[in-house]
């Protein structure tokens, strides 16, 4: 062998040495050595982040699709809003944070396409934690948030209180075990996949994603308050992006944007997460792509969470009459001619008569459309400029969470007097819904008065029970249609005890609020946090040398539901969203108040242990059901599960509509978590079919319909809406079903296939 080729060995060889020592050095994950955080001051590997900034993170997703048919849906309270089908599945995202250094301090953010937290299925999933052993030990109380998107297309039936009992005919719970059970896998794969990384923040404008339903009470507002403000509702999207560090893949992002979830319609009775629902999907489904396969890892997880909902709405194109005369509705109490129910919001696509569903993906859209926009600017491979977003620095992490009673919590108001809360209730106005889903009857909004409304309400407010003149004194401005905090029988209708809880990771301090706090209800409330954090809290500082600012955000309706928390002038207006206030005028003052005194829990150097305070009632065995089970299935006569009934056509066009209908059974039978009821499967060129969409997808929907009560025979037709992106080729329809035997009860699943179809 050459002396030269001797020395060009040693040279490659060398080099190869030198290269692998810096993949190691960089893809390595750093492990501490030592418990005191100042051993490890050091730069990390080129990417100019300390190691007092790398946290446990961990991400996971699991499907929470309860009963898809025969049960009332949580959210518009309208008893003949029944479940008939499956526009998209339901899922609990779960994100986890924990301090580097000490495993025992972390928290679990839930984000659940429900219309709310609730104190049941915290409870369920809290004691599901501690039955999975020792390992997850360090998850509590404390540490544990459940918050909701508040979409109103999902299943009900779970809630652990009596009023949203009424409406669902009781407690069912299938579906409530199918929140929980999904609630606790997301938690365990987060677990599960939980290793060292970065966090970054940042915001944007989403100008045409929301607006304010109940402008008239913002206006009640002091005007020098509202001029600090642009709009009439917070328009910021913010979004903390979760990087893995041995690999630099991102593996998730939070957000959180106030709008209801109310884009699919009262009318509407297939099951979705509503716009969130809708734009989780698509950020998912983009960053998978494989234009950034290499940046983001398989199991990548988006959350929309809520923020200070409360009186935003979805319908962005205004409120009208729908009574012939196209007017919009009156100002004050969105009536039209004095009637409540003709008046209605509407979204982008509310010329579409489809429940709703073209307005609410276009919200959706329109929400993923700023987070990735804002995502990808946070990203050097995306961004021209190569900015990131706010680091999440310090390595503190921290978590509280008490429960107080609030039907008489006395404290000190900012004015400098002593006041108090109220045991729950509800007034007049709350009966007259909102512009998103008006009330039935004759109620108003903006009722403060001695209301006119149809006397047999009263009779019924006083038959459930009487408030006394103590309780309307403390209430005020509200006239009390349901005295629902003092009404105990058979069970408690809705929470006094609430829960209050703060997260905090570096300068990031979430608010979890347990109602829906109005916009200038949330920024009282944010504001508040902020100014008192700066003076008990050791933020640290920037690389810079700078004090960090502190980050504030707000998320729920989290943990129970607690309606909601409008400002002291918007609760002397009294529509929907003041006469929801459970707790009486000072509710938002008493949050506030709360948790600025319990925000030095939140330091670093704070050793005091939080007293738990007084535990709510768990109703989850006492609860009353009138919900009819699945009796039995049978086919039709010559006929068996899933055969067709009317079959696809030949060819079908790209933005075309094509469906398939069988024979049916109950989708009760079996919920198909982590499965799919349905399937549209294309032809590869190997002769197999693979699926590309399933019922997970806003394209396909699965509708059932019950033909015979005492024959027990149904039919289930599936429709895929064809996106115009959809490539050509053969393609068919899969059915998945469950059949219910009617002696002996068993059952056994079978599937349906359609003909072939052609799309070009």
């Amino acid at each position: 062998m050459s002396l030269s080729k001797i020395i060009t060995g040693l040279f490659v060889a060398g080099l190869l040495l030198f290269t692998l020592g810096d993949l190691y050095d960089r893809f390595e994950p750093r492990v501490p050595t030592s418990t005191n955080r100042n051993d490890e001051k050091v730069i990390m590997y080129g990417n100019d982040r300390l190691d007092d900034d790398q946290y446990l993170l961990g991400v996971g997703k699991a499907d929470i699709t309860g009963p898809v048919v025969e049960i009332n849906m949580m959210g518009y309270a309208d008893p003949n809003q029944v479940g008939s089908g499956l526009r998209q599945r339901l899922y609990s995202r779960a994100f986890i944070v924990g301090d580097f250094y000490d495993p025992a301090e972390r928290f679990i953010y839930l984000v659940l396409d429900t219309q709310s937290g609730d104190t049941a299925v915290r409870y369920g999933i809290l004691e599901g934690l501690k039955a999975l052993g020792s390992e997850y030990n360090m998850y509590g109380q404390s540490n544990v948030a459940v918050t909701g998107t508040h979409s109103h297309s999902g299943p009900g039936a779970w809630l652990n209180y009596l009023l949203p009992q009424i409406t669902s005919k009781g407690f069912d719970k299938q579906s409530y075990h199918a929140i929980v059970d999904g609630a606790l896998l997301s938690i365990k794969r987060a677990h599960d996949s939980l290793s060292p990384g970065y966090l970054d923040f940042g915001s944007t404008e989403v100008m045409d994603a929301n607006v304010n339903r109940s402008p008239y009470a913002y206006l009640a507002n002091p005007e020098v308050e509202r001029q600090r403000y642009e709009h009439d509702v917070d328009k910021t999207l913010t979004l903390l992006r979760f990087q893995r560090a041995i690999d630099k893949q991102y593996i998730g992002v939070l957000t959180w944007f106030p709008v209801h979830g109310t884009s699919m319609l009262g009318n509407n009775t297939l099951i979705s997460g509503d716009n969130k629902g809708v734009a989780a999907k698509l950020f998912e489904d983009s960053v998978r792509s494989n234009d950034n396969r290499e940046t983001v890892a398989d199991n990548f997880v988006a959350g929309f969470s809520q923020a200070n909902v409360g009186d935003t709405s979805p319908n962005v194109l205004g409120a009208y009459c729908e009574d012939g005369t196209d007017s919009e509705c009156n100002f004050e109490d969105s009536t039209c001619g004095g009637k409540t129910q003709p008046c209605h919001g509407r979204g982008p696509g509310f010329r579409v008569h489809d429940g709703g569903a073209s307005s609410c993906f276009e919200i959706g859209r329109r929400q993923f459309a700023a987070a990735i926009s804002l995502y990808e600017s946070m990203d050097p491979f995306h961004s021209p400029s190569g900015e990131f977003g706010t680091p999440i620095q310090g390595s503190v992490v921290r978590s509280l969470h008490t429960f107080k009673d609030f039907s008489n919590l006395t404290f000190s108001h900012p004015n400098g007097t002593m006041v108090s809360t109220c045991p729950a209730a509800l007034g007049y106005s709350f009966a007259a819904g909102t512009t998103d889903g008006p009330g039935a009857f004759d109620f108003k909004q903006n009722g403060s008065d001695t209301p006119n409304a149809n006397p047999v309400w009263a009779v019924v407010g006083g038959f459930l029970h009487e408030p006394s003149d103590e309780q309307r004194q403390c209430h005020r401005r509200k006239p009390i249609l349901l005295d629902v905090g003092e009404t105990k029988k058979p069970y408690l209708w809705t929470p006094n005890v609430v829960d209050i809880q703060l997260l905090r990771v570096g300068q990031l301090i979430i608010i979890v609020s347990p109602g829906e706090a109005t916009t200038m209800a949330g920024r009282r409330w944010q504001k508040a946090i902020k100014i008192r954090s700066q003076e008990v809290l050791e933020m640290g500082e920037r690389y810079d040398g700078a004090k960090h600012e502190p980050l504030v955000v707000l998320g729920g309706p989290a943990n129970s539901y607690t309606h909601y928390i409008a400002t002291e002038e918007e609760y002397g207006i009294q529509r929907y969203e003041g006469a929801s206030t459970l707790y009486g005028p000072h509710t938002l003052n008493a949050y506030i108040n709360l948790t600025m005194e319990l925000l030095p829990f939140l330091d670093s150097s704070t050793k005091g242990k939080l007293e738990p305070g007084p535990s709510p009632p768990i109703h989850i065995n006492e609860s009353l059901s009138f919900i009819r089970g699945v009796v039995y299935d049978r086919a039709p006569f010559f006929q068996s599960f899933g055969d067709i009934v009317t079959d696809v056509p030949h060819t079908v066009k790209h933005g075309g509509t094509v469906e398939a209908k069988f024979v049916g059974a109950n989708p009760r039978n079996n919920l198909r978590l982590e499965q799919t009821y349905a399937a549209v499967e294309k032809l590869a060129k190997d002769g197999t079919w693979t699926t590309v969409r399933d019922d997970g997808d806003w394209s396909l929907i699965f509708m059932w319909e019950r033909i015979n009560d005492i024959l027990g025979t149904s039919q289930v037709t599936i429709r895929w809406e064809l996106e115009n992106y959809v490539q050509d080729g053969l393609y068919r329809i899969h059915y998945y079903g469950d059949s219910k035997a009617p002696i002996n009860g068993i059952i056994s699943s079978f599937e349906g296939v359609s003909g072939t179809f052609l799309v070009t």
